[in-house]
């Protein structure tokens, strides 16, 4: 046990539990605006199993370390260009999530639809649940990949990754329903949020490609348009002299 918790392996994995909190965060942004548009009942039941299914999709990936590994294998070329089984995925979820993301755009500017309706029968409440919860699994496989492949670049030690992952996900768990309540009570942090997981979906896309966009620029990017709204948010609120 005293080999097990160095200081070397508490740093990393602190660094490792810190780095897969930022990651969760595209994942948070989209379950949260999911989640949204279920009957106000089922919101937190949702939010925790969508968490839950992250959790396990990460731990399922990082056991399965030399199928992950047979995922940059090319399978076949498209103009040149190398397929693997990695990019499929990336570019799967990456063009997922800006479909999603702008059709989620457009239902809230023209306010289309505002999700399942309170008064909606048990039966089409359920099928909608499980719509709801058939999205969120499709992207946790997405962020998953991204984020064990983190883990596994980071650190070498099983148990650090295992931990770390856990960890995040509990982390997520307390943030997600405080996340959720500001980005409904804030229409335009919402369109901002889709328009985060565009800028997502396009460096997935861009990546499943072989074109690497450093996260670093996306991160500045969207911190920058963050605090702008925030500044805008409190013009909005000072009174007209």
């Amino acid at each position: 046990m005293d080999l097990l918790f160095t200081p070397e392996s508490l740093i990393a994995l602190l660094t490792l539990t810190s780095l897969e909190i930022v990651l969760g965060i595209d994942n948070i942004i989209f379950l949260t605006i999911l989640v949204d548009r279920l009957p106000s009942h089922q919101r937190a039941y949702a939010r925790n199993i969508g968490l839950g299914l992250a959790m396990i999709t990460r731990l399922g990936l990082l056991f399965s370390l030399s199928w992950i590994m047979s995922l940059t294998e090319t399978l076949f070329f498209i103009l040149d260009q190398a397929i693997s089984g990695r990019d499929i995925i990336l570019l799967t979820g990456g063009l997922f999530l800006i479909w999603k993301s702008t059709h989620e755009i457009h239902e809230s500017i023209e306010g289309l639809s505002e999700g399942e309706p309170e008064t909606s029968s048990g039966k089409q409440s359920t099928k909608y649940f499980f719509f709801i919860l058939g999205q969120i699994a499709i992207i946790d496989v997405v962020f998953s990949l991204d984020s064990v492949i983190t883990a596994v670049g980071l650190v070498d030690q099983l148990w650090v990754m295992v931990s770390a992952i856990v960890l995040a996900v509990i982390v997520m768990m307390f943030a997600a329903r405080s996340i959720g309540e500001f980005v409904s009570d804030h229409p335009t942090l919402k369109v901002l949020a889709l328009s985060f997981l565009i800028l997502i979906g396009v460096s997935l896309v861009a990546d499943g490609l072989d074109f690497h966009i450093p996260k670093g620029y996306i991160y500045f990017a969207m911190a920058f348009s963050l605090i702008v709204e925030m500044l805008n948010s409190r013009l909005r609120k000072r009174p007209i002299s």
